[in-house]
């Protein structure tokens, strides 16, 4: 009887002394297994990707592919003259920039500190009606309303222009509101190269003409 208690308690520690080594092997496959799939959802997980984000400090938009690549007129060459200055070496806003001439208003644009312009192009000009264009640009008064009703003061980052509404020199104010790279100003023009440094103004290229309300 004591030989067969014997003989089955030592069964017992020999399966007790092999059974560690095969609970550990076990174990540390799991473990490993457990890290490479959580190295790999890692690496597939959106969060662990690299931000690619737009860099707000820099212009972005669709139109400042039109914007000159060297010289003066350039995103390089832009924030050495002040902003009356510096849109008369773009080509696309020269209606603007006789405008400006016409209406006088070029030294209060060169020589004030810290604004935000919103500059229309060429084309937003010519989405007015040539008669009424024409009697615009004839009438100093009317034309200066227009232009300085584009001007704001404090140079605004896009995201100022998330949801805003700002004073302009006319006296009137104009909303925005948008994100990312895309910004419209009083819900119908949209700005189409936003962020442009001069020596004394942020630029935000737009493709309407701003109208200010009638009083």
């Amino acid at each position: 009887m004591k030989t067969l208690r014997a003989r089955r308690a030592a069964g017992a520690m020999v399966a007790a002394i092999a059974l560690p080594p095969a609970l550990t092997a076990c174990s540390g496959d799991s473990k490993n297994n457990a890290s490479d799939s959580a190295a790999d959802a890692a690496k597939s997980s959106p969060s662990a990707a690299p931000d690619k984000s737009m860099n707000m400090n820099e212009p972005f938009g669709p139109a400042c592919s039109s914007v000159p690549k060297n010289g003066a007129g350039s995103f390089a060459g832009m924030p050495e003259d002040p902003v009356a200055t510096a849109a008369s070496h773009n080509p696309a806003l020269s209606t603007l920039v006789a405008a400006v001439k016409q209406a006088g208003p070029v030294d209060t644009l060169n020589n004030t500190k810290h604004i935000t312009v919103f500059a229309p192009t060429d084309d937003a000009f010519a989405k007015i009606p040539k008669a009424d264009l024409d009697e615009l640009l004839a009438d100093k008064a009317a034309l200066t309303k227009v232009l300085t009703y584009h001007v704001v003061g404090g140079k605004l980052t896009p995201k100022q222009l998330g949801n805003g509404a700002f004073d302009t020199l006319e006296k009137s104010r104009v909303t925005t509101s948008g994100s990312g790279m895309t910004y419209t100003v009083n819900d119908s023009s949209k700005v189409v190269c936003g962020n442009v440094p001069t020596a004394n103004a942020t630029v935000y290229i737009v493709d309407t003409v701003l109208m200010p309300p009638k009083r």
